[in-house]
C-alpha cells in the first residue's frame, strides 16, 4: 500500500526540497516506486531535475484534470510545479471541499506507487493544507538555529488542527536536523532541545552541511548521482533506510 509523505516546514531555506529530491532519489535505488509532487510555487524541485511542462499540478488543481507524471529514472517520477501555483491560494478559495483537492487528484495514481512525496512551500496557506489533508505522514526538516525551535511550535499547532477536522491518521514520522555541524554548540543544543521534547520523533540520521547538496540541483542532479562518496550522499542513504524502517 502506497505512503504519502510530506515534507513541511512554514520556514524557509530548512532543506524541503533538498530532502524531497533525495530521499526520492535513494529509495528508488534501493528499489521503490516514488513519485514526487512538487506543491511549491517557486518550483525548485521541478527546477533541480529541470522538468518543465505546461501540464502541471497548478493546472489539474485548476482544471481537475488527471496528474500528468513525468519520469526522472525508471522508478522515480515527478509532477512539477509553476509559478502559476502563486495564484491558487486565491483561485481555490470559492472551491468547495478545497481542502480535499489534492487528495482527490492523487487517489487514481497513489497505489502505482510506494512511495509519494510531496515538496511543501514555505508557508500554512491552503497549498500546505492540502498536502497534510492528502498525506499519511509528516517529515519536519528544522535548521539546527534556536528561532527554528520557535517556528515548530506554530507547525505543530496547525497539525493538531488538521488532525482534528480533516485527517485524523496524519503522523509525524521524524523531524530531521538538517544543516547540521556538530562543532558547533548552537547545533547541538538545538539537537538536545528536540531530543528532550519529542524523544524518538526525532530523526537519529542528522543531514550534515555539505556544499555538494547545493551543487547537485544545478546539475540537475540528486546528491547520488552528483557525488557518490559526499557526507551529503552517505546522510541521505542513512536516512532513506531509517524512514524505511519507520514505516514497517
Amino acid at each position: 500500500m502506497s505512503k504519502i509523505i510530506a515534507i513541511t516546514n512554514h520556514k524557509g531555506g530548512v532543506g524541503k526540497t533538498t530532502t524531497t529530491l533525495n530521499l526520492a532519489s535513494g529509495c528508488q535505488q534501493i528499489g521503490k516506486k516514488v513519485l514526487c509532487l512538487d506543491l511549491d510555487p517557486q518550483a525548485n524541485l521541478s527546477q533541480s531535475v529541470k522538468i518543465h511542462h505546461p501540464r502541471n499540478i497548478y493546472t489539474a488543481l485548476k482544471s481537475g484534470e488527471p496528474l500528468l507524471p513525468f519520469t526522472i529514472l525508471q522508478g522515480w517520477d515527478i509532477v512539477p510545479s509553476t509559478l502559476d501555483l502563486s495564484g491558487a491560494e486565491i483561485e481555490l478559495s470559492g472551491e468547495a471541499g478545497r481542502e480535499y483537492l489534492l487528495k482527490e487528484l492523487l487517489q487514481p495514481i497513489k497505489d502505482t506507487y510506494d512511495l509519494i512525496f510531496i515538496d511543501c512551500p514555505p508557508a500554512l496557506g491552503l497549498l500546505t493544507l492540502n498536502a497534510l489533508t492528502a498525506s499519511d505522514y509528516l517529515i519536519i526538516p528544522v535548521q539546527c538555529e534556536y528561532l527554528a525551535l520557535q517556528g515548530l511550535a506554530k507547525l505543530l499547532e496547525v497539525i493538531e488542527k488538521i488532525k482534528k477536522r480533516l485527517n485524523p491518521s496524519l503522523t509525524i514520522i521524524g523531524i530531521l536536523l538538517t544543516q547540521y555541524d556538530g562543532r558547533k554548540i548552537l547545533n547541538r543544543q538545538v539537537e538536545e532541545t528536540l531530543v528532550e521534547s519529542f524523544g524518538d520523533k526525532v530523526f537519529k540520521t542528522k543531514i550534515r552541511d555539505n556544499i555538494a547538496l547545493a551543487e547537485a540541483p544545478v546539475q540537475g542532479l540528486d546528491i547520488f548521482r552528483y557525488d557518490s562518496k559526499s557526507r551529503g550522499s552517505e546522510d541521505y542513504f542513512l536516512l532513506c533506510n531509517e524512514l524505511l524502517n519507520r514505516l514497517v
